[in-house]
């Protein structure tokens, strides 16, 4: 349960970089609420648990055919899907995706922070005591 929690705390975080600090052009986010961006990454890990692991074994062959970087086509569709999704659950937990390259930058810069915090907190994640 407590790595569930870190899970969301980090995915909540990367979703906050990504969308929240207006780095992204063409990235809005329709909350600035922190719970908001808890829904987000409730939302972004159950899409990435269910979704991800279908969508790579059926491009398996383009995956292998682009030495992995098909990968990053899904992951810009499942964080395009993650903001579509946030937004039908109700007003202010999603966020707008213009156009494809904010999405591919939106989905890189949560990876890049996403790992790293996950290498901060790989202890913890782990469940040892350190």
């Amino acid at each position: 349960m407590n790595r569930l929690v870190i899970r969301l705390a980090i995915n909540a975080i990367a979703l906050y970089v990504a969308v929240g600090t207006g780095w992204i052009a063409g990235i809005t986010s329709e909350s600035t609420q922190w719970w908001a961006y808890l829904v987000m990454a409730l939302v972004f890990t159950l899409v990435n648990a269910l979704l991800k692991p279908i969508l790579k074994l059926l491009t398996c062959p383009l995956i292998l055919l682009t030495l992995g970087l098909f990968s990053l086509i899904i992951n810009t569709l499942l964080f395009w899907l993650t903001g579509t999704l946030g937004s039908l659950i109700g007003s202010g937990f999603g966020f707008q995706v213009d156009n494809f390259w904010a999405a591919l930058l939106g989905a890189l810069l949560v990876s890049i922070v996403n790992g790293a915090l996950t290498l901060i907190f790989r202890e913890e994640l782990r469940g040892g005591s350190g």
